[in-house]
């Protein structure tokens, strides 16, 4: 009989333990430190966070290494932080959307010879057997600075990742956008695509099977200009009941009107019509919310957002924190507004279904 009720309790005690972790909150902001621009996935059945480091960035990383060539682009850059301390990226996993492990320097401009500074806007994709690391590099001013969008490649996806072409996947300036904030998106048909641009435009292309080359549309046309009304950077695109909806920031990403706003879509290519903002900043909670990624948990409805914002006691634009909420669909299939939160989201791990 005491047997008996020790089990019991023992049970019950477990039980009330799974029920009170799945109740935890992760707390917004959802990793410490100062990042911004979050990608967060799903990959080998943990959450992953990759964003750019945006910390306080008046001196050079002192572990950075790099080669002669890398040494002269810097010197002609001049000194300009954040760019010339920007040169390195972390990334963060997680079994259960609350407890973060932090995987440091899975990406450093070492081991990215044609790029110097100014690393930023992590873009990742699960492919053929390898993860692809897309990333922005050098701020690119005109075509005859070297620089645009990159592309790495590891095992894992912790890395490390190296450079996988020696030189950028998109390096000149196209329709007039500047080739930064890439985003790749997965069509239902395995067709791979590529979003990118900053100053107010953006360019969509297609990518090859291995996400390592451009190749033309069917009208032979590389890069297709699909700007929207009020588009800044920072494009995202999903795919949801047959629509395929498209997101960006708008205002400038030091400001307080930094925000995201979208447009639908019937097609990858669009055309697509503003629709409004669904994240916007708070004074409540945190300013100049933006450059954002969306992640659907798999075999529910439930959607997320990742994205940066500032905190209301500093106004220093390189203090951005990643933070994690939830974002619902109306019954018309419009994005609500967001709401942002200091309680973040419950823990959620993810379930595996044999």
């Amino acid at each position: 009989m005491f047997r008996s009720t020790l089990l019991v309790l023992a049970v019950a005690s477990l039980l009330m333990g799974c029920q009170h972790k799945d109740a935890r909150l992760s707390g917004n902001p959802v990793i410490p430190g100062w990042y911004a621009d979050p990608e967060l996935v799903i990959f080998d059945n943990q959450y992953w966070i990759y964003p750019t480091h945006s910390g306080d960035q008046t001196t050079a990383d002192p572990a950075a290494q790099f080669s002669p060539v890398q040494q002269k682009m810097r010197a002609e850059k001049g000194v300009y932080p954040p760019f010339l301390t920007q040169t390195f990226f972390d990334a963060f996993s997680s079994p259960d959307s609350v407890n973060w492990t932090k995987h440091h320097k899975v990406l450093e401009v070492k081991n990215i010879p044609w790029a110097a500074y100014a690393l930023w806007a992590p873009s990742m994709v699960a492919a053929n057997g390898k993860y692809y690391f897309f990333f922005s590099a050098n701020n690119i001013l005109n075509n005859s600075q070297l620089g645009g969008i990159g592309v790495a490649i590891s095992d894992k996806p912790e890395g490390p990742f190296i450079d996988a072409l020696g030189k950028p996947l998109i390096g000149k300036i196209h329709n007039g956008a500047q080739p930064i904030d890439q985003f790749v998106f997965r069509d239902d048909d395995g067709q791979y695509y590529i979003y990118y641009g900053g100053w107010g435009h953006c360019n969509i292309a297609r990518l090859s099977a291995d996400l390592l080359s451009i190749i033309p549309f069917d009208d032979g046309e590389l890069y297709k200009e699909i700007t929207p009304e009020h588009y800044v950077e920072g494009s995202f695109v999903i795919k949801r009941n047959g629509k395929y909806y498209f997101m960006w920031s708008e205002g400038d990403w030091t400001g307080s009107e930094y925000s995201v706003a979208y447009a639908i879509g019937d097609s990858p290519v669009g055309p697509f019509k503003r629709i409004g903002k669904i994240l916007q900043q708070d004074l409540t909670i945190a300013k100049g919310a933006g450059h954002h990624s969306l992640l659907k948990l798999p075999g529910t409805e439930e959607w997320y957002i990742a994205y940066h914002r500032r905190p209301l006691d500093s106004n220093e634009g390189n203090h951005r924190e990643v933070s994690i909420d939830r974002l619902y669909f109306d019954k018309q299939g419009f994005i609500a507004p967001v709401k942002m939160t200091n309680e973040g989201i419950s823990a959620r791990p993810i379930v595996v279904k044999n």
